[in-house]
Order: C-alpha cells, then sequence, then structure tokens
C-alpha cells in the first residue's frame, strides 16, 4: 500500500467514525411532533421531513407505513416526523395545511419542499434526496 492510499483510508476511516457520532442522535423511527416541539425539532436535524395527518383520515394510513419504510432508508441522515392535525392546530394554520396527508421537507430549519397526498415511498425519495448529501 502507498502513502497516499494508507493515508487516504484513514481519512476515510475517520469521516466514517465523525458521521457515526454525529448521527447518534437522530432518532431511528419517525417521531411524534407537536405545536410545543416543532420549531425545535425541525432546527435541530440538517433534514427533516413532517407528516401532517389525523386518524380520521383514511389516505394517512398507508402513508404511515411509508414513512416507517423511509425513515429506515435514510436512517441517520433524515429525520422523520408525524404532526396530528387535529391535537396540533397552531402548527397546521401556520403553514396552511388544507389538505391530509401533506410531508413538509425542513432544511437547516427552512421549510423548502411540500408533497400533497398519500404515495409510495419511490414517489417520495426524489424529493428528500435533493436535500440530502
Amino acid at each position: 500500500m502507498t502513502e497516499d492510499e494508507e493515508l487516504e483510508t484513514i481519512r476515510r476511516r475517520k469521516l466514517e467514525e465523525l458521521m457515526k457520532q454525529m448521527n447518534k442522535d437522530m432518532p431511528e423511527a419517525p417521531i411524534v411532533m407537536t405545536d410545543a416541539d416543532f420549531d425545535d425539532t425541525v432546527n435541530k436535524y440538517p433534514v427533516v421531513v413532517v407528516d401532517f395527518w389525523a386518524e380520521w383520515c383514511a389516505p394517512c394510513l398507508p402513508m404511515a407505513s411509508v414513512i416507517a419504510e423511509l425513515a429506515q432508508t435514510y436512517n441517520g441522515k433524515v429525520v422523520f416526523g408525524k404532526l396530528n392535525v387535529d391535537e396540533n392546530p397552531a402548527t397546521s394554520t401556520k403553514f396552511r395545511i388544507m389538505a391530509i396527508p401533506t410531508l413538509l421537507v425542513f432544511h437547516d430549519g427552512k421549510l423548502v419542499d411540500q408533497l400533497q397526498g398519500a404515495m409510495p415511498a419511490p414517489m417520495v425519495t426524489p424529493t428528500i434526496d435533493k436535500y440530502v448529501s
């Protein structure tokens, strides 16, 4: 192994260790969000996808499993949150949520994208991929 190759191996290993440390604090499963913790949560992580939903919403039910699947796919890169619109009217009003399910994508605390309606994971991933490095 050449000196350059050895240095590259060391650099790569250190970068992987650093990424593991940074991602330790990121939840592996979707988290329940409320009006009280919404702003803190979207500002705490680089990329947050929030599912606005309600218990009575039939299209919201299949989205729950899509969100869980995406949380596994993007584990350590994206935090997924679920916000019940009936229990959290202030946040729903703030973002003018008029239909559910609605997914809002936040990057560095700012709203950057939105998806509306029930859809399979492959239709959601291109939107998320734009904000994941």
